[in-house]
């Protein structure tokens, strides 16, 4: 359930192995360790004091016969980030829980998520931490006995923290791009099988940005499935390879982009291939101009829309010098290549043979194509751009919104920790020291048998 619909992640693919899980396959092995020892206990009917146990704390009551094996605790669930954290991934580790509370009986499993009592928050939420670890924000509470869900503990942490840390990077990211859309390019950095986490946290991430500012940037992703659990499907234009394949043409190939791509797909050219942003866009444009006249004065609304070129995303190797910047420019995408593509593209028109009743639409033709720029963008780079006023449409990103570096303030690694046990009919705080059981609250309660 996000903050923003109040609707919960239901009937979707999440990809978990659910046997695997649930037979410890991704758990640390301590945690396997714990449900070996408390099944095991349970089993042979041992109580605390069959181990000598003498707790050092004060408890309200004797636990000599307490049933160590079926022993119920509370769990929360919590972050550091500082200052703040957009929390994701609260449903798909709800979904974990419900198929995996439980225990085997030889090779069959029961269930018994239907015993545990749970609390969370909606993906969209904010935590917020300061510091002080005797004060944190959990996102999900769950209560139950311990030796069922154990084992789920690693990978209940690891699905929050891998689509928290993207949903609060891209919120970072957003920030400063003063409205401008952050296009979504990380799939190519890691493992297939988390490109859906991945897109619904940057989906959630933009959704929060949204509520924040009023503002209503669309999210856009290059894979399906990186829109799989949002209903989306990926978009884009084309890569290098591409060009490879029409002998370095980026015009010829562009061409034939605009004759076989649909006309809901933008145009957009890769300017970089050769190393000549402003001869590519230029050429590119020229070519397509006259087509796009053929269409408008046919209303052809289909063939304009086929001939109009959206976009020039410029993506210059970070050791490399356009040629029009040479020969003391500066390297890769930096504010003086953004600058200069724009003048070129905003008087492209002065080139062409344009009459005189056609003039107006050439030069709108040519301020609206968008300049959509990539390849080593982080927060900081993106920040100086805006700060400088550089006429940036768009942003992609990639790999750097995977950044989980404490020295860079972006670690977001969630813990478990048991705080509170069930003694007779009281819970009694027993969490390690420098820890507390500790509310949120936007905590709610969840019920899991609507959950698939």
């Amino acid at each position: 359930m996000t903050v923003f619909d109040q609707k919960r992640l239901t009937g979707v693919d999440f990809g978990f192995d659910m046997d695997a899980i649930r037979r410890g396959y991704y758990a640390d092995k301590y945690f396997v360790n714990i449900q070996h020892i408390l099944g095991g206990i349970a089993q042979d009917a041992k109580t605390y004091k069959d181990f000598g146990g003498q707790s050092p704390r004060e408890l309200p009551l004797d636990p000599s016969e307490l049933a160590i094996g079926d022993l119920e605790v509370e769990a929360q669930i919590f972050n550091r980030r500082k200052p703040y954290t957009v929390v994701a991934g609260v449903d798909a580790a709800l979904a974990m829980l419900k198929r995996g509370t439980g225990y085997f009986e030889g090779e069959q499993f029961v269930p018994t998520w239907q015993n545990l009592t749970v609390e969370a928050v909606p993906d969209g939420v904010f935590t917020h931490y300061e510091g002080d670890p005797m004060n944190i924000q959990p996102v999900i509470v769950v209560r139950g006995r311990y030796r069922d869900f154990t084992v789920l503990e690693t990978t209940l942490l690891g699905v929050l923290s891998r689509a928290s840390r993207i949903a609060t990077n891209v919120c970072d990211l957003l920030a400063v791009t003063n409205g401008k859309p952050l296009l979504f390019f990380p799939a190519r950095f890691d493992m297939p099988s988390v490109q859906s986490i991945d897109g619904y946290a940057y989906w959630v991430a933009v959704q929060r940005h949204n509520a924040d500012t009023g503002r209503d940037l669309k999210p856009y992703v290059s894979t399906d499935a990186q829109g799989a659990w949002w209903g989306a499907r990926g978009g884009g234009t084309l890569p290098h390879s591409l060009i490879a394949s029409f002998l370095a043409d980026t015009v010829a190939t562009m061409v034939a982009f605009a004759e076989y791509i649909p006309v809901s797909v933008p145009r957009t050219v890769l300017a970089d291939f050769n190393n000549d942003t402003v001869q590519a866009s230029l050429a590119t444009m020229a070519a397509y101009w006259p087509r796009y006249v053929q269409a408008l004065q046919a209303d052809d609304r289909e063939g304009q829309a086929r001939w109009t070129l959206s976009g020039v995303r410029l993506d210059t190797g970070g050791t490399m010098v356009d040629v029009s910047l040479q020969p003391n420019g500066k390297t890769g995408v930096n504010e003086d290549l953004v600058w200069t593509v724009r003048r070129a593209l905003d008087g492209a028109w002065q080139a062409w043979d344009v009459p005189a009743t056609l003039q107006e639409a050439a030069q709108a033709y040519c301020r609206n194509v968008s300049i959509i720029v990539s390849g080593g963008f982080n927060r900081d780079k993106i920040e100086r751009f805006e700060q400088a006023g550089v006429p940036v449409g768009s942003y992609g990103v990639g790999s750097s919104l995977f950044s989980n570096e404490s020295s860079l303030g972006t670690n977001t690694d969630f813990t478990m920790d048991v705080v509170q046990v069930k003694l007779g009919d009281q819970w009694q705080p027993i969490a390690k020291l420098g820890r507390q059981p500790c509310n949120n609250p936007d905590l709610m309660p969840v019920d899991l048998s609507q959950l698939d």
